[in-house]
């Protein structure tokens, strides 16, 4: 681990207990390594939070991330991959291989009155540890999960990592918050606080880090336990989400790395793209979104961007402890890493207001230190600091400390989603193209290549199933359970293509479907648009009058797929 950290295991020693006083199964005897090789193969699954396509190194950004790009060296890396645009909706459709509308997260944690905007996942869907742990798996999720809206410390807990196919489980329950005093922090089912956690205690605390830290420990515990059966673990990391929060020694590897503004930097990206064969070298760049030499604060504006970079290098770091304990283990040659974003670059303007400070700072009445027990009451400002301080944001405050709320903004954004257009929360490229790195020695034996195959985060449900001979279930529970609607990617780990198939998008109005090269996509109140991806992907030239026919014909699967998953107009009303 990064820091001095007590840890579960520690813990356990320290007052002379053993895996049993958790209800844990006994530890046994690690078995020799031909035994341990022979089966299923371990899954893990990273997932990183409101990042752009070319943010890591491996895809042309200029943040440090030497493990991911390591990973990336000895897997495969796909050009064409999507999530759904949003963060809640995307974890709807990855944990169970179902457009989000289908598994009753159409919008965000509310309840807008029918099936498909419930705000949380129905009974209608398995998830993947639900599945996998009917192939004998065991199951652990460390970091955010976010496709409930029962998110009090005592209410309704049954879409609860646990009660949806998970072991064990570190983390936080909603969507975003402080680094350093997480919302809704949480150990297996009960809420904790960074300063009254028993398990971990580091001497700096630090969400992603912990996110890491405690993934770590799980794959020890899991070796001590039972070392003869597989594993799946999904890492759903918050970085680099709002608020712009990263340790000083993370931050001071970037100063001065941003001082040259939003352009040159895009500019740069697009080089290495291009270079790097991610890109078609003939599209051209989407529209610039700010001008360096009109900002204000430029200073400020830089820095924000340092800490978006120490975010991304801190997880990064942490992923590398993960490789570097499954290779401890003698585990990596025969896990699959899978690594992907639930959506593009966000344009948020979160506490960048000129007066945020002044607002926010007068509002915090209670300025006494926070109890060890006491939770964080609210994600959004005005809020404080587990010793008393207010909460701040405005140019006038330098992000980064735990006193700080603010993000990067939309010019920086911009630069995170280069080339695409647009960001999170619409369906234009910039808002649902992810990286995907597949990572597997045993399987993967083209290394370093490329997979230009359109694919979903849908597919990642079949493609575990797939791969650890688990049964998906008709029936679950009691439940009748809807087909997946992902394809496996395993055949690309082998250089054979996907069949050509048909992609959708819905969130808050912005729609889209994808077929082959064909693209056709509407920003919310707007209309349709069509593009031709192959000399495109950028959605530079719309194609909609020169080709209206493909248009309608898309138009009218758009249609069939709406009403067959229950995707309403929007706006829905609130229930």
């Amino acid at each position: 681990m990064s820091q001095s950290t007590w840890t579960r295991r520690s813990f356990l020693k320290t007052l002379g207990l053993g895996a049993a006083a958790l209800g844990l199964p006994a530890c046994t005897s690690v078995p020799d390594v031909p035994a341990r090789k022979s089966r299923k193969p371990n899954i893990i699954l990273i997932m990183s939070d409101d990042m752009g396509f070319s943010d890591i190194g491996c895809y042309g950004g200029e943040v440090e991330t030497p493990n991911l790009d390591g990973l990336a060296a000895g897997g495969l890396r796909f050009t064409q991959f999507y999530n759904t645009a949003r963060c809640c909706p995307t974890r709807a459709a990855l944990m169970t291989g179902l457009y989000q509308h289908q598994a009753g997260v159409g919008h965000m944690m509310d309840d807008r009155g029918t099936s498909a905007y419930r705000g949380n996942l129905n009974r209608n869907c398995v998830t993947i540890p639900e599945a996998l742990k009917l192939a004998g798996y065991r199951t652990y999720m460390t970091g955010k999960w976010h496709v409930t809206r029962h998110v009090k410390p005592e209410g309704p807990k049954f879409n609860w990592p646990l009660q949806r196919g998970f072991e064990k489980f570190y983390g936080t329950i909603i969507g975003a918050g402080s680094f350093y005093d997480p919302m809704t922090l949480c150990r297996q089912n009960t809420y904790i606080t960074p300063v009254n956690d028993p398990e971990y205690q580091p001497e700096t605390y630090y969400y992603t880090d912990a996110i890491s830290d405690n993934a770590v420990e799980y794959i020890k515990e899991h070796q001590d336990e039972s070392p003869e059966k597989p594993f799946f673990m999904y890492v759903a990391y918050t970085a680099a989400h709002w608020p712009m929060h990263a340790l000083e020694k993370d931050i001071a590897k970037y100063k001065g790395k941003f001082d040259k503004g939003y352009a040159h930097y895009r500019a740069e990206r697009l080089k290495r793209l291009k270079k790097l064969g991610l890109i078609d070298p003939d599209w051209e760049m989407s529209k610039q979104a700010g001008n360096w030499e009109k900002v204000k604060h430029k200073a400020w504006e830089a820095r924000c961007m340092e800490v978006y970079a120490a975010m991304i290098d801190n997880m990064d770091q942490g992923i590398g402890r993960i490789v570097a304990e499954l290779k401890r283990q003698d585990e990596l040659d025969n896990t699959l890493i899978m690594f992907l974003q639930d959506n593009g670059g966000c344009a948020e303007g979160m506490g960048r207001g000129a007066k945020t400070n002044e607002k926010w700072v007068s509002a915090i009445k209670d300025r006494s230190p926070m109890a060890p027990d006491e939770l964080q009451p609210t994600l959004w400002p005005p809020m404080k600091t587990r010793d008393g301080r207010p909460v701040r944001g405005g140019p006038d405050v330098t992000p980064g400390p735990d006193g700080t709320y603010i993000g990067y903004g939309r010019n920086w954004a911009n630069v995170s989603n280069t080339p695409f257009r647009e960001y999170k929360h619409w369906v234009h490229e910039g808002g649902i193209a992810t990286p995907l790195i597949c990572h597997w020695p045993k399987r993967i034996k083209a290394r370093g290549k490329l997979r230009h195959d359109p694919g979903h985060l849908i597919d990642i449900m079949a493609t575990c199933i797939d791969i650890s001979g688990a049964p998906y279930p008709t029936h679950y529970k009691g439940q009748a359970i809807q087909p997946m609607e992902g394809v496996s990617l395993a055949p690309t780990f082998a250089g054979k293509s996907l069949a050509e198939r048909t992609i959708y998008w819905e969130h808050e109005g912005n729609r889209a479907v994808r077929q082959g090269k064909w693209k056709i996509v509407s920003k919310h109140p707007g209309g349709w648009e069509l593009y031709d991806i192959d000399a495109d992907r950028t959605e530079q030239n719309d194609l909609s009058q020169k080709h209206p026919e493909k248009l309608e014909e898309l138009k009218t699967l758009y249609e069939a797929w709406a009403k067959r998953c229950n995707v309403r107009p929007w706006p829905l009303k609130r229930k």
